[in-house]
């Protein structure tokens, strides 16, 4: 019994002394080999999965997405069903009598399209778009010509932030699949080509609401603006361009048509064609690039001004005014080296004019007028020019003297402000002239 003890204690010894002798390892397991075939979201049933999402919000749902491949499977089959797009997508876009309502949709389409950008990151660049536009189309606002309220509705400004936010980062050329794939969704190009080619107010306004709001004017660089604008204007020759142009920044009535008219037969109000300026200005500073040259820019104004008939000159003085230096004597020159004596110094007297009108310190006009004088090559020239244009101020004060004589007093009231603004602006202007001569003496 005390022997067999013995042994059994003895060999219990010597199986210590073994393990000791024996190099400690421990088992890594891998996450390859803990993962199971089935995730613990996967193994959820789908309305527990949806329950879960129904308390977060569109931004933490879009942070969920990019924990795996999986969750974002999870995440895109819950924002595809119908309950999701009837809670999250559809909005009420016409205006409210709440700004805060305005600023909520806008917070929330772009929080819509950060869920968009993340749960899409392994898609292609049309894959990304398609799933978008699937989850978009059914929306009416969202498209080009089934919402009945274009101007004063928000559905386009919501399709900008999503869309821009969709995409913020991508590079050009997948910038130009976008620009593409809007123009196949919408049919933009065919609805641009009848607008330019015929008068179409309700198309010319969708047109304008839909490349403004979702393409050209949500925040951002001047680059990124240029680089959409010169998608739009491109493919199409100058007279259309001049026309598109218009149609998207030109002055609007107060019923949200295009003021084609009116910068033909009276002066409109600066602010209706600061935007305009602002889009020459944007394509006149890339003219050193091979898409806008000066010379193409200048072309598009000269066509503007014609379009549809020739422009009141007070409209083409305030809007060269508008424009800048750079573009104003650029167009002006223009005519000078061309010869074109009578229509540079009738637009030079309104220049004059709508410098008085609107504020502007006279000494510009008169720094502008020797730009000018040093466009031509000789003394006689420039004498030609000057008397020109001094011929060109009687004649006007002229014509408005006898509207005034004519009769109609609502027309006479405006003329009669007119022609004492152009009587002023002549002594402002020629006092600035004696002036700049004594400083020189």
């Amino acid at each position: 019994m005390s022997s067999a003890v013995g042994v059994s204690a003895g060999s219990r010894q010597c199986q210590r002394k073994s393990r000791k002798n024996q190099p400690f390892t421990r088992r890594i397991i891998t996450r390859s080999q803990c993962r199971s075939s089935q995730n613990f979201f996967e193994g959820l049933p789908s309305e527990v999965f949806d329950l879960i999402l129904s308390y977060l919000s569109v931004v933490d749902i879009s942070i969920l997405s990019m924990a795996s491949k999986a969750i974002s499977n999870c995440v895109v089959s819950h924002v595809s069903t119908l309950s999701w797009k009837n809670r999250r997508v559809l909005w009420k876009f016409h205006p409210s009598s709440c700004a805060k309502d305005d600023v909520s949709a806008f917070n929330h389409y772009r929080s819509l399209g950060l869920l968009f950008k993340r749960c899409t990151l392994l898609l292609p660049t049309k894959d990304r778009l398609k799933f978008m536009n699937n989850r978009l189309s059914q929306v009416p606002c969202f498209t080009l010509d089934q919402c009945t309220s274009t101007s004063e509705c928000l559905g386009f400004a919501c399709y900008g932030t999503l869309l821009q936010t969709l995409i913020a980062g991508w590079d050009e050329l997948e910038c130009h699949r976008v620009f593409n794939f809007l123009c196949e969704i919408t049919n933009l190009t065919r609805k641009i080509e009848t607008t330019v080619t015929r008068s179409s107010p309700r198309l010319e306004q969708q047109i304008r609401c839909f490349c403004r709001s979702v393409l050209l004017d949500p925040r951002q660089s001047r680059q990124d603006s240029l680089f959409w604008l010169t998608c739009i204007l491109k493919p199409w020759p100058m007279v259309s361009q001049a026309r598109l142009l218009f149609i998207l920044y030109g002055p609007l009535q107060d019923d949200g048509k295009l003021g084609w008219q009116d910068v033909c037969v009276g002066a409109v109000p600066q602010c209706s064609l600061w935007d305009l300026a602002k889009a020459i200005t944007l394509l006149y500073g890339k003219a050193d690039a091979k898409e806008w040259t000066t010379d193409t820019v200048l072309g598009i104004v000269d066509e503007m001004a014609v379009l549809p008939a020739p422009w009141y000159l007070e409209n083409m003085a305030r809007l060269l005014i508008l424009c800048g230096n750079n573009i104003c004597y650029s167009v002006l020159a223009s005519k000078a080296i061309n010869g074109r004596l009578f229509d540079i110094s009738q637009l030079f007297v309104f220049i004059i004019l709508v410098s008085e009108k609107d504020g502007y310190c006279m000494s510009w006009s008169v720094k502008m007028m020797q730009q000018l004088c040093n466009v031509f090559p000789g003394a006689s020239e420039k004498w030609l020019f000057l008397q020109s244009m001094e011929n060109m101020l009687s004649e006007v004060s002229m014509e408005m003297y006898e509207l005034i004589m004519s009769g109609n007093r609502d027309e006479n009231q405006d003329t009669s402000q007119n022609l004492c603004s152009l009587l002023n602006a002549c002594a402002h202007f020629h006092t600035e002239i004696l002036y700049m001569f004594l400083k020189q003496g």
